[in-house]
């Protein structure tokens, strides 16, 4: 699954060919991805303008003249290329797999006023497309329980300190619960608690005072979470079995990987003598150092 860093770098690689742009034409292929599309699903795309490409946590939201905002979904397989008219192919946001490109998984076909023909491929359709009302966006089902964004100026040492405060469940499946920080996924956690010096093991509400206040533990976490993610943004994500960075080249933040699949390998912590560490939490894999995460 794309995490946050991946799919903002879709986004940014979208943003030009879209932004400011009518649709002037739509090819929905199939009825449904893993969920099936609104009804008129073509018709009511067609002759909108894209106002604006944004993104809420991992999904990318298109705003649209009326109203409307398109929300797409990756998935684990969807991709995004977009052929310019004086250019050829040239993919500007995608996702590979090993079945992606296959001309039989292009499911929705969006061409624009300037000549872009955006297809979205998807070989296991996981992803989903559906059309919301702005002005009901906040209270959809899919957003009203979302958690705070990462990259946004909600995250700070208090908010994270009011949000874990009192919670015995530990602090990495804390972190990656969507109703408390949103798009934080298993790679940039592991990361960030790295960085941070702290135990995914250690219970979230330690990292406030028992008013409920910041502490240095989670000033500090907060504030490497956002280095985590906005250096992966800058090298485009991390390259692992299915993404590219948008110009079609690999993404390069995963040759920076402190802990993330590196069970055995010694700690990078200057200093530090520990190995790195592979244990399960919640099914998922969490790689981290118990010599100088306490």
């Amino acid at each position: 699954m794309p995490e946050l860093p991946e799919v903002e770098t879709v986004r940014r690689g979208l943003e030009p060919a879209m932004v400011g742009q009518t649709i002037v034409g739509v090819e929905q292929r199939r009825p449904d991805l893993r969920f099936p599309f609104p009804e008129r699903f073509a018709e009511r795309l067609t002759g909108r303008k894209v106002e604006a490409l944004g993104r809420r946590a991992k999904y990318l939201l298109a705003d649209l003249s009326g109203g409307d905002v398109l929300v797409m979904h990756l998935g684990m397989t969807g991709r995004f290329t977009v052929a310019m008219p004086e250019a050829g192919a040239s993919p500007l946001g995608e996702f590979h797999h090993e079945a992606g490109g296959v001309a039989a998984h292009d499911h929705v076909v969006l061409r624009l006023a300037n000549g872009a023909v955006i297809t979205y491929n998807d070989a296991r359709r996981f992803g989903f497309m559906t059309l919301i009302a702005r002005a009901e966006l906040n209270e959809h089902p899919l957003f009203r329980a979302m958690g705070i964004e990462p990259l946004g100026n909600e995250l700070n040492g208090a908010s994270l300190a009011a949000l874990f405060a009192g919670k015995s469940a530990p602090l990495k499946a804390a972190l990656l619960d969507q109703r408390l920080v949103a798009g934080l996924g298993n790679i940039y956690v592991c990361e960030a608690l790295h960085r941070a010096r702290l135990s995914p093991r250690r219970e979230a509400g330690t990292i406030a005072s028992k008013a409920g206040g910041p502490t240095q533990k989670s000033e500090r976490l907060a504030g490497v979470i956002r280095d985590v993610l906005e250096e992966a943004v800058a090298a485009g994500g991390s390259t692992l079995r299915d993404y590219a960075h948008t110009d079609g080249s690999l993404g390069y933040f995963q040759h920076t990987f402190r802990v993330y699949d590196r069970e055995g390998a010694p700690c990078p912590t200057p200093g530090c003598r520990g190995v790195v560490q592979r244990i399960v939490q919640s099914g998922r894999s969490t790689f981290f150092c118990a010599s100088c995460q306490r």
